[in-house]
């Protein structure tokens, strides 16, 4: 799970992530060269980057992807400059490093490989480098907004029940799925969902296979899949559903729900 970003705290993706940690509440750092240097000035003081004894760009770069447990490099096309760098330092050092071009996936794609990367890896300090506002005007939007996406969704992800619960029986309907749901989630993590946006509940990855594990969707639990069949038919659903489309109607209703009792908290 990410408990930290860092980056080097330039225009475009680097000032992307640490904005995104803001927001998200999480604690943020990386080094920056002396003097706060970037090509747009100082750094602003809210931005709890520490100074190299240098200003030297490349010494940041390699000393942010030292103390990194992995490197997101941010882009639209190929990597150049400050960008490329950061990939070959983190060759040099071995470091686990993955490069999302958002010109060549699409948003489900990159942030699922994202968010599995980070599982894998098991990235708790994450450096974000990439293309800097003077070469790509549209990189800090599009790199905070898919960071709040992925980290939002591994934040997620990884606080669900890994203990069997006190439910001893599958739910029989999808209502009854959804009032499990509500009882076995964080506040933090109903209020999250809540405030997703709809065409991003595909990304709830780890939820689908929770649910299709624990109530038994894989294991022929035929009333729930029922109950999934009828709902389908509100939405216009004709075709015959499989585990993964029940799986989507039960996260689809939780969402419908929560948006009702959690959209509007704020909890940190």
């Amino acid at each position: 799970m990410v408990k930290k970003i860092i980056s080097g705290g330039q225009t475009g993706a680097d000032r992307a992530a640490l904005d995104a940690a803001i927001e998200l509440d999480i604690p943020h750092g990386g080094w920056i060269p002396k003097g706060r240097k970037t090509k747009d000035g100082s750094l602003p003081p809210r931005y709890q980057l520490k100074e190299m004894p240098t200003d030297s760009y490349p010494e940041c770069t390699e000393r942010n992807v030292i103390d990194s447990d992995g490197t997101l490099i941010m882009s639209h096309g190929d990597l150049t400059g400050g960008a490329a760098k950061t990939l070959e330092m983190a060759e040099k050092h071995d470091k686990s490093w993955i490069h999302i071009d958002l010109n060549k996936r699409s948003a489900f794609a990159s942030a699922t490989l994202v968010s599995a990367w980070i599982i894998k890896y098991d990235i708790g300090v994450l450096n974000v480098a990439g293309s800097r506002a003077s070469k790509d005007p549209d990189i800090y939007k599009a790199t905070l907004r898919f960071l709040k996406v992925v980290i939002s969704l591994n934040q997620i992800t990884n606080s669900y029940p890994t203990e069997q619960t006190a439910f001893d029986k599958w739910p029989n309907t999808l209502d009854e799925a959804v009032d499990r749901l509500i009882t076995e989630l964080s506040l933090k993590d109903k209020t999250k969902i809540a405030q997703m946006e709809e065409d991003t509940l595909h990304l709830l990855i780890s939820l689908a296979e929770y649910i299709k594990e624990r109530f038994g969707l894989w294991a022929g639990n035929e009333s729930l899949m029922e109950s999934c069949r009828f709902l389908s038919k509100k939405y216009g659903i004709h075709y015959e559903l499989r585990e993964d489309d029940a799986s989507a109607l039960i996260i689809k209703e939780l969402w419908n729900t929560l948006r009702k009792t959690h959209g509007l908290r704020v909890v940190k």
